[in-house]
């Protein structure tokens, strides 16, 4: 199932805009061609040990109020949250003026756009939360399941932050369109980015690949992540996941070909439990990217099913469905309760995140389930004049945008 980028997120810019690298080396890794799995050695590599991790739970206070000489305070306001796109490696390949390049320009940010991002945030004050720590399902003085905010208690003066990345499944047309290919394990048994620059040359790295850069900058800034969270990835499956061809094809398929997906299912298992290992979560895009504002009760739960086989069958089961085009089911969840809504929350999910202008959310009266908005960091937000006060919490776009390599396309603030 071919998507292309233009209609992937065309539905995205009404929604939104209407209201408001460097390479680096690495250890030896197990290297592979995107859609391939690694070739075997003669001899097997070392097992890697991982550096120690620690995940703590922002939902209980430190003992004594504080930790490392640090006051906790509890937090009740909001909790912002910011999603993005994979984030362009080489500006070069992404912005040469092809098919796609203009869509790119919409929705993605590059390496350096990515990274000052970062920091701003980190210099503004903010700290990475785990979306699952946010809301808890209890039971009601009625007997009836409902979800609950739950108080955070956070190092004074810091806030809370989620970040979630949509579509980390390394598509097709990314690959020659100045993308990383696929995350592998470095022997060091830190996770590293795979691909090739625009001269074909294998690529491997930490700073070229969204998921990577905010390993690394949470290791150089360890504060930024006092509770050990990273992101929330937001997959599909009609493509794979991570780099890694796990996905079937109904109209084409036969045993060889499934023998590959099943070796491709192998090779990617230890990059899943080394992002779970290290603070990434995992939730829903749907399996093939659909819009569920138009589509029926039954291709909902055909698509989930193959969801839920694909790729809750490797990451593991999941309360958190990211809406693809920021598409509200039933004619909008804030309105109504409909029979697609009421599938999904069925299957276990929980938090249903859109696309908005803010971090807005609302848990739900009728049923047990969190309906929430993200703000989207990329081309259309960096170049809009609206846009511009609203992030500014965050980052200044005039600081952060590179207008030297994206294409000379119009900028409202200027």
């Amino acid at each position: 199932m071919r998507r292309l980028l233009p209609l992937l997120l065309s539905a995205l810019m009404l929604l939104s805009l209407t209201a408001c690298g460097q390479q680096g080396g690495s250890p030896s890794a197990s290297q592979g061609i995107a859609g391939s799995t690694a070739a075997s050695s003669s001899e097997p590599d070392p097992t890697p040990v991982p550096e120690p991790y620690v995940i703590s739970d922002p939902k209980v206070m430190p003992e004594g109020g504080g930790k490392d000489g640090v006051p906790y305070v509890a937090w009740d306001g909001i909790v912002e949250h910011l999603f993005f796109h994979p984030v362009v490696a080489y500006p070069e390949l992404a912005f040469d003026g092809d098919s796609q390049a203009n869509g790119i320009d919409d929705w993605m940010v590059t390496v350096e756009e990515y990274n000052r991002i970062l920091q701003s945030v980190y210099d503004n004050g903010y700290i990475l939360v785990d979306i699952n720590d946010v809301w808890s399902e209890t039971t009601g003085e009625d007997g009836q399941p409902r979800m609950v905010r739950n108080t955070l208690y956070l190092p004074e003066g810091k806030k809370p932050l989620i970040i979630s990345y949509d579509d980390v499944n390394y598509y097709d047309y990314m690959l020659k369109d100045g993308f990383t290919y696929k995350l592998i394990l470095g022997e060091d048994g830190l996770l590293w980015s795979w691909g090739k620059d625009p001269q074909g040359n294998e690529v491997v790295s930490q700073d070229l690949d969204a998921l990577t850069i905010l390993d690394k900058f949470v290791r150089e800034h360890p504060d930024f992540s006092p509770f050990g969270a990273k992101g929330s990835l937001s997959l599909t499956g009609y493509q794979g996941i991570l780099g890694y061809r796990t996905n079937t094809d109904t109209k084409d398929w036969d045993e060889a070909k499934e023998a590959v997906r099943q070796q491709e299912r192998e090779a990617v298992k230890p990059i899943i439990a080394e992002l779970k290992r290290t603070g990434w979560t995992f939730g829903s895009h749907t399996w093939g990217h659909i819009n569920l504002s138009n589509h029926s009760v039954e291709s909902v739960k055909e698509d989930t099913q193959r969801w839920l086989d694909e790729v809750g069958s490797l990451v593991g089961p999941t309360t958190i469905l990211y809406y693809p085009h920021g598409a509200r089911p039933d004619g909008g969840d804030w309105q109504q309760t409909g029979p697609v809504f009421q599938y999904l929350q069925s299957q276990g999910f929980r938090v249903f995140a859109s696309v908005g202008i803010e971090s807005f959310s609302y848990i739900k009266k009728d049923i047990c389930a969190v309906i929430c908005d993200r703000l989207h960091p990329d081309g259309t937000t960096l170049r809009s004049a609206s846009c511009l006060e609203r992030y500014m919490k965050f980052y200044d776009a005039r600081e952060v945008i590179d207008l030297s390599v994206r294409p000379q396309r119009e900028v409202g603030w200027q």
